[in-house]
């Protein structure tokens, strides 16, 4: 087992980064970093197999020495360069870097003058005024730099549901090698595909003692402490900073603790409920009839018993589901049409071919190219002329391909006054447009509402994209009234967008019911920016299905012309 996974790794280059860039080293080098990062990020094999065969060693952004630190973190769990700038840089400072609005020069004006190093001394700062009497501050600032470590406090200790996804993966793939171990369940946040999670849980099925595994699982390489919590639980910790709970069963009780250990709480008080009133006691983790223990070794045997269907794990949450008829969930297959993603025309690394064949070996029948328009120069919008020979490519590739078709679509910037980039001429040649909020995101509430819906107005819009602007454990949702943004889409019959990204995840699943409510279609939209991106639609999917989403609520479910005619239709043709 590596001793850091691709998560751990990827944060140590985040963080070289990070210090360097206080450290004031080459714009180059921080972004050659960063770039590693997003790799790493993005990769899908096995980072020691791929050191091994040398297969890492030729992705692009992967350098020989930036290759000599990634090869220490996974086989050592540790860098020297990043522990050498932990103690050049103070950490504080680098925590300053996720505030929004406080650049590198910011917190160095910061450090020299009010020779504040930490988070707790930027806060007594920002309250006291001494920040905003600095030059080119003022209040304001100091009003959202206290917010910004509100923020920050809040998101600590959580991890991206790709992130988790990946490491509960990883420990349950090693755990379940060891001798004993008849079966590995990731449980937890990660099971209910929760958007952020804090921790990682694992319940492992047995054939010895608790005693026993834990004994294997302290001498696994890698594990700096195992601290048991009770005879059949334990926390272990990683010398490269992860960390999991493991449970232990045997394999007559596995129903009862999957069920427990996946949670919620609010889940579990229901199904404790419904056990009383059928004269069951579910109490530990075992289910009990009197003083009669009841088998349950599947979740489904559990749900049995208290005469309830089984839940999917992502509707777990509030414990109302224990109440109510289970819903037909979405499933990835369900998804004809790939949507939302970026060509190596603007800020995306592969050509359309490129991301046609990736689609089709993915089943499905077809995608929507959305390229960034051209207010988005900073991520190579495209230009009028540039558009007019992207859709001329896609005429060729078409002329090429049986049983698939790509569409013809932009992600327009919805600009400051609500109208879309380009004029309406142009807007009228795409088969579809998906409008998104790429700048001024510190508008009021009212400002933010009133251009959205604006936006709405557009005959063109097909799809209104990431539609609150949040940026999870990164940047809050900017100001916005979705209720009236529900009530303008159900009125213009504008669909509205799932955006898979795991770093957005946008829209929040526990508004989804409120748009589906008023009739609101809603797409999943990866935002893929590379082939890897295509695995984002999984996230979207998580995210729909906790919304209890079904196909029909999707607009990508229908076929390429069911797809167009919705958009043909908010045109009147």
């Amino acid at each position: 087992m590596a001793m850091m996974d691709r998560a751990g790794v990827a944060r140590s280059l985040e963080q070289i980064a990070s210090y360097l860039e206080i450290k004031g080293e080459n714009p180059f080098r921080v972004r050659a970093f960063t770039a590693a990062a997003k790799s790493i990020t993005g990769f899908s094999g096995e980072l020691d197999a791929a050191i091994a065969d040398g297969s890492l060693a030729q992705m692009k952004g992967i350098g020989p020495a930036i290759l000599q630190i990634i090869t220490e973190l996974v086989t050592c769990g540790r860098s020297s360069l990043l522990e050498e700038l932990h103690a050049a840089v103070p950490p504080g400072l680098v925590d300053m870097l996720a505030i929004p609005g406080l650049g590198v020069a910011k917190i160095r004006q910061i450090q020299d003058t009010l020779g504040i190093e930490s988070l707790p001394e930027l806060e007594d700062a920002a309250r006291d005024g001494r920040l905003a009497a600095l030059p080119r501050f003022g209040q304001r600032t100091a009003e959202k730099t206290l917010a910004g470590i509100a923020f920050l406090r809040q998101a600590s200790g959580w991890r991206l549901s790709h992130h988790a996804a990946q490491e509960a993966e990883a420990f349950r793939e090693a755990f379940a090698k060891l001798p004993h171990i008849l079966t590995a369940h990731t449980a937890g946040e990660a099971r209910r595909r929760c958007e952020v999670v804090r921790d990682l849980v694992t319940v492992l099925v047995a054939d010895v003692p608790p005693e026993e595994v834990f004994r294997q699982l302290g001498a696994m390489p890698g594990v700096g402490e195992i601290a048991g919590d009770d005879e059949r639980r334990a926390t272990l910790r990683f010398a490269g900073g992860g960390s999991v709970q493991v449970i232990v069963t045997p394999p007559q009780n596995l129903g009862a603790v999957l069920v427990q250990a996946t949670g919620s709480e609010g889940h579990l008080a229901a199904l404790s409920q419904v056990a009383t009133s059928k004269g069951f006691n579910l109490a530990g983790v075992a289910l009990w009839q009197g003083s009669r223990f009841v088998p349950t070794p599947t979740e489904e045997a559990l749900y049995a018993a208290l005469d309830l269907p089984w839940i999917p794990p992502e509707l777990r949450e509030s414990g109302a589901e224990v109440a109510r008829p289970v819903p037909r969930l979405l499933e990835r297959g369900d998804l004809r049409g790939f949507l939302h993603c970026h060509t190596s025309a603007s800020d995306g690394t592969n050509t359309i071919s490129q991301i046609v064949a990736a689609c089709q070996a993915e089943g499905y029948q077809y995608v929507g190219i959305t390229d960034h328009s051209r207010a988005a120069a900073y991520a190579g919008g495209l230009s009028p002329e540039r558009i007019q020979e992207q859709w001329a490519e896609i005429d060729a590739i078409n002329a090429t391909l049986k049983d698939f078709r790509v569409l013809k679509g932009i992600e327009s910037d919805i600009l400051v006054d609500g109208a879309l980039d380009y004029p309406e001429d142009m807007l009228a040649g795409f088969d579809f447009i998906i409008g998104s909020i790429h700048s001024r995101f510190n508008l009021s509430k009212e400002e933010m509402t009133e251009r959205v819906c604006h936006a709405m107005d557009s005959k063109y819009l097909t799809i209104l994209g990431h539609p609150t602007g949040r940026l999870l454990l990164s940047r809050e949702s900017y100001a916005i009234d979705l209720e009236q943004v529900f009530d303008k889409a159900a009125a213009t019959g504008v669909a509205i967008e799932i955006n898979a990204d795991p770093h957005r995840l946008d829209l929040d699943w526990r508004v989804l019911a409120s748009a589906r409510e008023r009739g609101i279609m809603i797409s999943i939209g990866a935002d893929a920016h590379n082939l890897a991106g295509l695995a984002n639609v999984q996230f979207g999917v998580g995210l729909a299905r906790k919304g209890g989403l079904g196909p029909d609520a999707i607009l990508n479910c229908r076929d390429a012309d069911g797809f167009l005619n919705f958009a043909r239709g908010r045109r009147g043709n």
